[in-house]
């Protein structure tokens, strides 16, 4: 399963390859004004957001844009030579995002389950048919993959999934429903869990990818509390999936949504450190004192927990980097980073809160006031996706400090017949 290693090969100096990366993006695209920090207060665009969703013409500008740093070799940076890939460490890939930060660029959000979940994963268990019809795809942007994990009853326990595959010779039927899956509007594949045998929990799941075009499957979105609808809830009825599409062993799956789910918390807690330009303190300065509210002790102190949560959290992130620089595999790290993530978007916005005041629910035209209030509207969302609050700190408390598990609850008794 899976790509094979590819041979030794010669890999170019650091400052050359920094060098090639800015020649290129001077080729191709404008320098951000500041060189792509924040935007001053009172200047860039006057929302803030957590669940924005992406439009149609947001998702086409990403793909038309990774398709031109693909084909000029700064696509898929770590991928292999064979499909397209530079082969290169992940240090050159950090340098050349480092790089792109400072040109207006096409926002890569609407990618970034298709990036960072789909493609790792297919590339670590797929078949050679199916690494081939998609995982180059995916990383040029030609397809767009999305996660059918959660269910109506299996959102965060996800064993208790129920959608079904029924095999069917070289094929699998599949019929059931998923919910909350992000961008499957606009995805051509899906990474999709499902059970397969009566066997006990955890060892009767199996994973595939799915086209998310064959016929069966229909997607319907989901209108959220903040006025965006980028989640959406997907029916599949007897969709027909070769068994070349399966990935890992049969009813091996937990193992697969295991490694989906550590990539999902790894980059949902990139943003804990500040990769997420929420958490641009100069900014936050900016705002408090455009507003006047910067020597109320209350504001103060507010912001200094957000401060010192983010500084935190990219303390950890780096010490997690280090430990995948060594060759180690990832770890609880990843659950301590989003839960990071989640407490300090509450502790901003309790800030803002703080800051703003009803400014926060009055949209008065005021620049950088109501456009808070689908942010702060979204903030509990955040504490469901990835795996929720309670299940990082479970991880958390029984990998890391050692602490029993949970006792299993205990069998219902009563009778109905």
């Amino acid at each position: 399963m899976g790509v094979p290693d590819e041979p030794q090969r010669q890999i170019p100096e650091l400052d050359d390859f920094r060098a090639e990366a800015t020649a290129f993006l001077d080729r191709v695209a404008r320098p951000r004004r500041g060189g792509g920090t924040a935007p001053a207060w009172g200047e860039g665009d006057d929302r803030v957001s957590l669940f924005r969703g992406a439009t149609e013409e947001e998702v086409q500008a990403a793909r038309e844009w990774r398709r031109t740093v693909f084909d000029a070799g700064f696509g898929w940076i770590t991928g292999p030579v064979e499909l397209g890939g530079r082969g290169l460490p992940a240090r050159y890939e950090r340098a050349y995002l480092q790089i792109e930060r400072g040109y207006e660029t096409p926002s890569r959000s609407p990618l970034g389950v298709s990036l960072g979940m789909v493609g790792p994963t297919l590339q670590h268990f797929g078949s050679p048919e199916a690494v081939k019809r998609w995982l180059r795809a995916i990383y040029r942007g030609d397809s767009v993959g999305c996660q059918l994990f959660s269910e109506p009853d299996a959102g965060s326990d996800l064993a208790a999934v129920s959608t079904r595959a029924t095999r069917r010779g070289d094929e699998w039927v599949i019929n059931g429903q998923k919910v909350w899956t992000s961008g499957a509007h606009f995805s051509d594949v899906g990474l999709l869990l499902a059970r397969t045998s009566p066997a006990p929990r955890h060892r009767n799941l199996t994973a595939f990818v799915i086209d998310m075009h064959a016929p069966g499957v229909e997607v319907r979105p989901l209108r959220q509390m903040t006025g965006g609808a980028d989640f959406n809830e997907v029916f599949l009825n007897d969709v027909v999936v070769p068994d070349a599409y399966r990935l890992g062993e049969v009813d091996g799956g937990w193992k697969v949504a295991l490694a989906t789910l550590m990539h999902e918390r790894g980059a949902i807690g990139g943003a804990a450190g500040g990769g997420n330009g929420l958490f641009r303190m100069e900014r936050l300065v900016a705002m408090l004192h455009h507003l006047g509210r910067s020597t109320d002790p209350q504001v103060r102190q507010a912001y200094a927990r957000v401060h010192a949560g983010v500084a935190a959290a990219k303390a950890m992130r780096e010490r997690a980097e280090a430990a995948a620089r060594a060759g180690g595999p990832p770890g609880s790290e990843m659950s301590l980073s989003k839960l990071a993530l989640t407490e300090n978007l509450a502790a901003l916005a309790h800030l803002v809160g703080l800051a703003l005041g009803p400014k926060l629910l009055a949209d008065t035209g005021e620049w950088g006031t109501f456009a808070w209030s689908e942010f702060v509207l979204g903030v509990p969302g955040f504490r469901l996706g990835g795996g929720t609050d309670e299940i990082q700190r479970n991880i958390i408390a029984e990998r890391v400090l050692g602490l029993p598990k949970e006792p299993a609850a205990a069998p219902n008794r009563s009778s109905t017949s």
